[in-house]
């Protein structure tokens, strides 16, 4: 699954620690999103994209 976490991370400003803090998971869960090697749960992924002020289509691009 492709994200546009990393882009939307630089244009608000926040780190991958930022980010992970704002919704309660590890740096390495951010990074893992980013490359894509890891499939959010639905939670999480409402929770990021609430971060950004976006809907979930918005953020993760589904193949």
């Amino acid at each position: 699954m492709e994200t546009r976490i990393k882009e939307l991370r630089a244009k608000y400003n926040l780190t991958q620690l930022d980010l992970a803090q704002k919704v309660n998971v590890r740096r390495e869960t951010i990074v893992f999103l980013e490359k894509g090697k890891y499939n959010p749960s639905l939670k999480l992924a409402y929770d990021i994209s609430k971060v950004f002020n976006l809907s979930i289509e918005e953020v993760f691009i589904f193949d």
